[in-house]
């Protein structure tokens, strides 16, 4: 990929970026958690969707898909790679929340898988990862357990910490455990 390429990608997430919303979500609204992981074997994407009731995180429905991989990896530009998969996996559900393996806001551009998959979906949604992102704002991010948790679109930190915590066994959240074990099976 030339870097002409990439520079203009990295404008058009930043100006993506700027169409996210930050807002409360309240807890006594959230009646179920989505959460959705992909993996990879050679060129072939196989992407888990899991939806779980919240708060007790109850496993309700799971799916699983596997597609061709739509675009090569290059750090930072994940959210390329992965939509086409993980809304495959996603369907037509509609969780009240949507935990995403991999960043939100707390991206070099403020704009991660959790963000753009927000944005596609026009749904609340979380980012999770295992690790941060070199460059990640100060601010976009909170360590819950082993997690990192970050702003994807359509909710606040804070609400994306408490949804989190309540979710938590080991120090992860639970339906993205589910989701990461469906997506290597």
């Amino acid at each position: 990929m030339s870097e002409d390429i990439l520079r203009k990608l990295a404008e058009v997430q930043k100006r993506l970026a700027e169409r996210l919303v930050e807002r409360p979500l309240p807890l006594e609204s959230v009646k179920t958690v989505g959460a959705v992981d992909v993996s990879y074997r050679g060129e072939r994407a196989r992407a888990a969707f899991v939806l779980c009731s919240f708060p007790d995180c109850e496993p309700l429905i799971s799916r699983v898909v596997e597609t061709e991989v739509p675009f090569p990896y290059i750090p930072t530009y994940f959210f390329l790679r992965e939509t086409r998969p993980v809304l495959l996996a996603i369907g037509r559900e509609r969780p009240d929340v949507l935990l995403v393996e991999g960043h939100g806001k707390a991206h070099p551009r403020s704009y991660g898988l959790a963000s753009h998959i927000g944005l596609v979906l026009g749904a609340p949604t979380v980012g999770i990862a295992k690790r941060l992102l070199k460059g990640a704002p100060p601010g976009s991010w909170v360590r819950v357990g082993r997690a990192y948790v970050s702003v994807g679109h359509l909710v606040d930190l804070d609400s994306a910490v408490a949804i989190v915590k309540a979710l938590s066994r080991d120090g992860y959240p639970l339906p993205l455990k589910l989701a990461d074990r469906l997506s290597k099976v």
